[in-house]
């Protein structure tokens, strides 16, 4: 079983930092892409940053964070950042933490999501 445990959020003032952590634990062969997505009561879950290729790839953000968010991975430590800059009220929403990865070799692609983390900006 995989468990993605979530850290960092809080409330914190506009124009503030914040930092975010997820760290994967169990029997993981192997962990393709890890990435960040957000949502606020009554909408859909969106994307808000990802690490594709084993976290050598290019990141993709939203556009509505790109220059303010940035994403990055240990893959030692099966553990995915994102350090979230010039925060905005309109960035308000849970933060989840995601992970395309296997279980063993030629498993079929499974997604985990970790519990999610309160991220609240005031203006």
């Amino acid at each position: 079983q995989v468990h993605l445990v979530e850290s960092g959020g809080g409330l914190v003032q506009a124009g503030g930092s914040l930092r975010l952590s997820c760290a994967a634990s169990g029997n993981i062969f192997t962990i393709n892409a890890m990435g960040w997505y957000r949502q606020t009561p009554g909408k859909q879950r969106e994307l808000v940053a990802v690490l594709t290729s084993g976290g050598v790839g290019r990141p993709n953000y939203a556009d509505s964070v790109k220059g303010r968010f940035t994403i990055s991975r240990d893959n030692a430590k099966n553990t995915v950042y994102l350090q979230l800059n010039s925060l905005k009220p309109e960035d308000t929403a849970v933060y989840y933490c995601n992970a395309e990865l296997q279980l063993f070799p030629r498993d079929s692609i499974r997604f985990s999501w970790g519990q999610g983390t309160q991220v609240t900006v005031s203006s």
